[in-house]
């Protein structure tokens, strides 16, 4: 069964870094699409960035330009969201989803990916 395991969040202060990761199993990881998410209390779900496999390509929500910056390693199956500058409106559960095959997500508002891993809660004090 595939899994994804997001993992890295923590309580830190505006200003401060965080990197999330998103580690996958029980796939061959070589095409895929991964976004990252995050949720507020009370909310839907927001997308945050994503990235292919197949091009490179990397997207970003205009809140978190700058700051945020996805990457993979396809030696470890694992993807990262390195957060800089951390902001209060920053906190949230952040989750990674995935596609697999020939897939090419070109949005952040894209939703629709065939895996959901659990959230990591991100804390950032004022």
């Amino acid at each position: 069964d595939v899994q994804l395991q997001a993992s890295g969040g923590g309580l830190v202060q505006a200003g401060g870094s965080l990197t999330l990761s998103c580690e996958v199993s029980g796939v061959t990881f070589d095409n895929y699409a991964i976004g990252w998410f995050r949720r507020f209390p009370g909310e839907e779900v927001e997308g945050v960035s994503c990235i292919n496999s197949a091009d490179g390509s990397t997207y970003y929500d205009d809140s978190v330009k700058g700051r945020f910056t996805t990457s993979s390693d396809n030696a470890k199956n694992t993807v990262y969201l390195e957060m800089n500058n951390l902001k209060p409106e920053d906190t949230a559960v952040y989750y990674c989803a995935a596609s697999f095959g020939r897939v090419l997500v070109t949005s952040t508002l894209d939703r629709g990916y065939h895996y959901w891993g659990q959230g990591t809660q991100v804390t950032v004090s004022s």
